[in-house]
């Protein structure tokens, strides 16, 4: 069966907002000041908690390590489960997509590297976690992405064919996943790196879910 997965933050829906208030009340949490701002900060947010904090850190211009990467992590997701969706948006389009996917036949499911739980949580606080038909998350496996298997877990959790499915998604890590897989990738333009995606190569770009339904069938015919 034909496959198409996708990735969560940047790419189904714009988690921007809430993941940079949540860096913020780690940091406060940690004693020092906010420093991430929504707009500017986007591209970081999609890039998950520690790359966050690691921007918080250097923008303070304190030193830090790993450790203390490790140590602000959980502290960011209590903050982050808390007020999951309260600035979250689906990207227009993006589920009347997946409802055309899935009455074509096609499985759908999505990839990403938020923790399985808080993923589970988010997409059904947004009443649309009955439309896919697999989650697999940063945590459902010993790895993530850009690793392959957490990507052939959802294929195969989804019911879908490996050889005849794809992914969807807005950063190099979503690139990467699909090219050790061995699967075309689509890159949203939407995001906060734009057209600029491009430079990654993948074998599609997406600048509306709209466009989605011209672009699949060459790509997994």
């Amino acid at each position: 069966m034909r496959c198409v997965i996708f990735d969560l933050d940047g790419t189904l829906a714009d988690t921007s907002g809430d993941l940079i208030a949540a860096a913020n009340a780690a940091l406060g949490a940690l004693g020092h000041p906010p420093q991430l701002v929504q707009g500017r900060d986007d591209a970081t947010a999609f890039r998950g908690g520690r790359a966050m904090l690691k921007l918080g850190f250097e923008r303070l211009g304190i030193p830090w390590s790993d450790a203390e990467l490790e140590a602000g992590y959980p502290v960011l997701l209590k903050a982050y489960a808390k007020a999951i969706d309260v600035h979250t948006r689906l990207y227009p389009g993006a589920i009347d997509a997946v409802d055309r996917l899935r009455t074509a036949g096609l499985a759908v499911g999505i990839c990403t590297n938020k923790p399985e739980a808080l993923a589970e949580t988010l997409m059904t606080r947004l009443g649309v976690r009955d439309r896919f038909d697999a989650l697999v998350g940063a945590d459902t496996l010993p790895v993530r992405k850009p690793d392959p298997a957490p990507y052939r877990l959802a294929v195969e959790r989804a019911g879908g064919t490996l050889a005849r499915s794809l992914l969807i998604g807005d950063t190099d890590t979503d690139r990467k996943t699909a090219r050790a897989a061995g699967v075309p990738s689509i890159l949203v333009t939407f995001g906060p790196d734009g057209r600029g995606v491009q430079r990654l190569e993948p074998e599609a770009l997406l600048d509306h879910y709209d466009d989605l339904d011209t672009i699949i069938p060459r790509l997994i015919p």
